[in-house]
């Protein structure tokens, strides 16, 4: 049942060019986590969400405004048939 879930709402809604600046941009600002000094900061906390949203290529917030910035993916995919 999982499966069929994330079949039908977890496709690719982030444009290339935009997974590959949320990635940098993401990147950026853990590292920036990392060298600031000692213990987590909130660079870290702010800089995965971009990075991770930018890796897997699905944004939770897109998906819930109906915001998708991928054109591949505009067109309708039946994921019903085997």
């Amino acid at each position: 049942m999982a499966t069929r879930f994330m079949r039908s709402h977890t496709h690719i809604n982030i444009h290339p060019l935009e997974r590959w600046v949320r990635i940098v941009i993401g990147a950026v600002l853990v590292i920036m986590a990392f060298t600031a000094g000692p213990g987590i900061n909130g660079w870290y906390l702010i800089g995965a969400l971009p990075l991770l949203t930018g890796v897997v290529g699905w944004c939770p917030i897109y998906y819930f405004l109906g915001i998708n910035t991928n054109r591949l993916a505009r067109v309708k995919v039946d994921h019903t048939k085997k």
